[in-house]
């Protein structure tokens, strides 16, 4: 199948009980038992689930991949690829990326004795000399959040494989319309599935894909073992989302260019942070990964000044000011005060997130009417 077709179609079967073409909301936590041991396939809910399994199969199929696990969040998601660490290992990842990932990475797996290394990625090959007999993980994402850092997976995973390491890639931004990461050589996909790939802002949801079955038992263990799963009704939204998934990314794409375009060219812009602009530092490897360029553009003001930024975004009526991104809305953010507070000042600073920054998910409406609230909003 082609990826449109894997939307609809991928990983997917009508229900065995009745032939229902979309998969039923299985709302049961247990199963009846013929004999001790005697079921069909499904025993305990939060082991499996038929309706998180349909979604789970879905997943793989986006990704090309072989096994997919579907979690109560993405940060549950990242915590169970931390679960596969011990203490004493050591883990490379983006220096710039989700607040979310650098606070459960520093605050949470710093005190189990696992030691990051936060690096720019720029140049793949800079990875190499942080690499030691302890390293196990390279966490990257690609585009990065919120600056748009683009990464080349094909290199890393050249690196990862060479020192016999694991490469997880966090595609939430680019999805896997955009990007397959398991198709450049990465061993883990991580999505928030909260955002593109649920689609409309209205469940928490986080999702791996792998391909090798060693790996995929362990986590499935680690999510069994751990509990952090997502109800049958936030997968049955989630299955719904992704059957629309391509031609949402198809106007994302369309509307986050016109914008970035508008942003671009107007005098009161510092700069804009779009992985489609040929002056975008590694473009041609975004050009080379991805089909396209997506929804996602920030931009600074001239003076970098912090209270303007915060009347920006107070001042816009359709672009909506709230934390998360990818649903057919738009939203505006304001990172340094909202998705990275909890990064620190100085650190997040060294990464492009200074106080002017504004993050924009570009939703699915009409472009004119969304450069229309900027432009009033900027003044």
């Amino acid at each position: 199948m082609k990826f449109n077709t894997k939307t609809i179609h991928g990983g997917q079967e009508p229900d065995v009980a009745y032939g229902s073409v979309m998969p039923p909301i299985y709302q049961t936590t247990t199963y009846a038992q013929s004999t001790p041991g005697g079921h069909k396939g499904y025993e305990y809910s939060r082991t499996h689930n038929p309706t998180r399994h349909a979604l789970e199969q879905s997943f793989a199929s986006l990704e090309n991949g072989n096994y997919g696990l579907a979690f109560g969040s993405g940060l549950a998601a990242i915590d169970a690829v931390l679960k596969l660490m011990k203490p004493g290992d050591e883990v490379i990842s983006t220096n710039d990326l989700y607040g979310g990932t650098y606070r459960l990475f520093t605050k949470i797996y710093e005190d189990f004795g696992i030691k990051f290394h936060f690096v720019g990625m720029h140049n793949a090959d800079k990875i190499e000399s942080y690499i030691t007999s302890k390293t196990k993980l390279i966490w990257v994402e690609t585009p990065t959040n919120p600056i748009m850092n683009i990464i080349d997976i094909k290199a890393i995973s050249k690196i990862s494989k060479k020192h016999n390491l694991l490469l997880a890639v966090d595609n939430t931004f680019a999805t896997p319309y955009l990007q397959q990461p398991l198709d450049l050589g990465a061993d883990i996909v991580m999505h928030s599935a909260t955002k593109y790939l649920g689609g409309h802002s209205d469940v928490v949801m986080g999702a791996l894909v792998v391909r090798d079955k060693e790996l995929a038992d362990k986590l499935y263990f680690i999510q069994n073992a751990s509990g952090a799963i997502c109800g049958p009704q936030d997968a049955f939204l989630v299955l719904r989302g992704i059957k629309t998934l391509h031609v949402r990314m198809q106007r994302h794409c369309e509307n986050g260019r016109a914008v970035a375009e508008f942003l671009d060219n107007h005098p009161k812009i510092e700069n804009v942070y779009w992985p489609g602009f040929k002056n975008h530092p590694n473009h041609d490897i975004a050009k080379s990964q991805m089909k396209d360029f997506g929804g996602m553009v920030s931009f600074t003001t001239k003076g970098n000044d912090y209270e303007e930024a915060i009347k920006i975004v107070e001042n816009l009526n359709i672009f909506t000011l709230a934390e998360s991104l990818g649903g057919v809305e738009s939203l505006a953010g304001h990172p340094a005060s909202m998705t990275h507070a909890s990064i620190p000042k100085d650190e997040r600073e060294k990464t492009g997130v200074v106080d002017s920054l504004i993050r924009l998910s570009v939703g699915i409406e009409d472009k004119e009417d969304l450069i229309a609230d900027l432009k009033q909003a900027i003044g």
